[in-house]
């Protein structure tokens, strides 16, 4: 049976998932672009990599922080191209507060984002794959999977949580030509990290350029800082 490889990945237009997303499809895999972009702004996209790649490509645009919309998504993929053989579950949003302060509306949000989409994307994704006897999940969480930092409650949270549905998902599938992975990315220069630079810059009265290092670097001495304390 000859594999289709159709690539999904949430969050792709702009920052890493568009990364992954061009070099999936460098590789010749099909992609459904995904954001929240309008309609019109998505397949523009989705056009420019089909001319440059020659691959097909479609974008399709959901409100990931909502289960059924996640439904109608994955509908709408396998009726308009056909099942998704590749996923993956790049989508995510940032807030920083300290925890006391945190709005528990953002906390909800962040974690229906950036973790329980990916597990609905994976659990509509995988009798397809089951059906082919192949599928590819990759879930991109971060080094705040790993490593605590502070006023990101919500974020470490769901990262970390991500990594540990990941082990499970791995378990299940490993007999059934599925595999599930983890990576786990460093600080990257992404729109995501536009807001905190900002801040970082006002509060330290230096350019926003400056404050790209500054941030990374008080990040650093303050997880070495807590390593003495302990």
């Amino acid at each position: 049976m000859s594999r289709i490889k159709r690539a999904l990945i949430t969050g792709s237009t702009s920052g890493i998932g568009l990364a992954i997303a061009h070099q999936l499809a460098v590789a010749g895999t099909d992609v459904v672009l995904h954001g929240l972009e309008s309609q019109q702004e998505g397949d523009k996209l989705a056009t420019s990599f089909h001319s440059q790649h020659g691959v097909e490509a479609i974008y399709v645009q959901a409100d990931i922080s909502d289960p059924d919309n996640i439904a109608a998504m994955m509908s709408q993929i396998a009726t308009q191209v056909g099942p998704v053989t590749i996923l993956v579950n790049n989508a995510g949003i940032q807030h920083t507060a300290p925890l006391e302060d945190f709005p528990p509306q953002k906390w909800d949000q962040i974690l229906a984002v950036n973790l329980s989409a990916a597990f609905h994307t994976t659990r509509l994704a995988i009798p397809a794959m089951q059906a082919q006897g192949w599928g590819r999940i990759i879930n991109i969480s971060s080094v705040h999977g790993l490593v605590a930092s502070v006023h990101k409650s919500a974020y470490c949270a769901a990262k970390h949580g991500l990594i540990g549905m990941t082990k499970v998902t791995a378990l299940e599938l490993a007999t059934k030509g599925i595999t599930a992975n983890c990576i786990c990315p460093g600080w990257t220069d992404t729109p995501l990290l536009v807001e905190q630079f900002k801040a970082y810059a006002q509060d330290n009265n230096t350019s926003y350029e400056e404050a790209k290092q500054g941030l990374i670097k008080a990040k650093a001495l303050t997880r070495i800082s807590y390593r003495q304390l302990i």
